[in-house]
């Protein structure tokens, strides 16, 4: 009878043999082997240690090489297979109707980075390009006084995030807008919190069968990634109150994004993947 911990070492080595791609989540492919066994055995995703020696029926191993035979078969993220994924330790049901989450925006959330620039007059705040609601959810248990409108132009991603607001019982708080950038929303916001399709078209052509999985629409940046970055940042001010900020990831395009706004003033922000995945401007700034 196999052992938990021998089934994820198992499995580390089939995904990495498959050449399977990470980063819906996981970055190797240990992590993402532990993920999978965990989950389908029905055991806490932080509670290796605890149950690594676990014995393992036949049944439950047939199970768990099933689904490591789809992961690998398919190409979906395990975030497709296992239908959830989890942010700054909250976990966020997704399917392929949304990009699975995994906005760098979510750790400035938690670690306060952007608090310096908010305040009391911090009200009304917007998750644009809002997928499966995660950075609406996180943005109003941060912040407890604020009320969020999260807007996508995708319908079935609006359905995915009303399963996430509702999950976490924040329907009297978040509110859901259908809106193709900022046209259905007046605003004034006070904070707009933002990760767009960035992906450049040749990124885009090169993008392993995992991120090919997910809606284009929540990827493609057009050129040079900026198509849909610079109808906001035209369209922002006349969006937000006089105070206000704008939150944006923009991922490995910072040099594009350089290129198509050589004299905007903005703040990079750090995180765990450096200091050009995400920015921050003011409306005095974008004026």
């Amino acid at each position: 009878m196999s052992t938990v911990i021998e089934l994820i070492e198992a499995g580390e080595k089939q995904l990495a043999a498959a050449g399977v791609a990470f980063g819906h989540g996981t970055t190797n492919a240990f992590d993402e082997a532990a993920w999978l066994v965990l989950w389908r055995l029905g055991l806490a995703l932080d509670a290796l240690d605890e149950v690594a020696q676990r014995p393992v029926s036949p049944a439950d191993a047939g199970r768990v090489a099933e689904l490591f035979a789809a992961r690998i078969a398919t190409r979906k993220p395990a975030a497709y297979l296992t239908k959830e994924a989890w942010l700054q330790g909250v976990p966020f049901y997704v399917d392929e109707r949304a990009i699975v989450p995994r906005s760098f925006i979510a750790e400035l959330l938690a670690d306060g980075s952007i608090d310096p620039w908010l305040g009391e007059h911090t009200q009304r705040v917007l998750d644009l390009c809002t997928g499966n609601g995660s950075l609406a959810v996180l943005a109003a248990m941060t912040y407890p006084a604020i009320r969020v409108d999260a807007a996508d132009l995708s319908t079935t991603a609006l359905e995915v995030a009303a399963i996430n607001v509702t999950r976490h019982g924040l329907d009297d708080r978040i509110r859901l807008v259908e809106s193709d950038g900022l046209d259905a929303l007046p605003g004034p916001y006070d904070l707009i919190l933002c990760n767009p399709p960035y992906v450049n078209a040749q990124s885009m052509a090169a993008l392993p069968a995992e991120y090919q999985a997910e809606p284009e629409l929540a990827l493609a940046g057009g050129t040079d990634g900026m198509d849909f970055v610079r109808q906001l940042l035209a369209d922002a001010p006349g969006h937000m109150s006089e105070r206000a900020v704008l939150v944006l990831e923009i991922g490995n395009e910072r040099a594009h994004f350089e290129a198509a706004f050589p004299t905007l003033e903005v703040v990079w922000l750090t995180t765990s993947a450096g200091d050009d995945q995400v920015l921050l401007v003011t409306r005095e700034a974008l004026k």
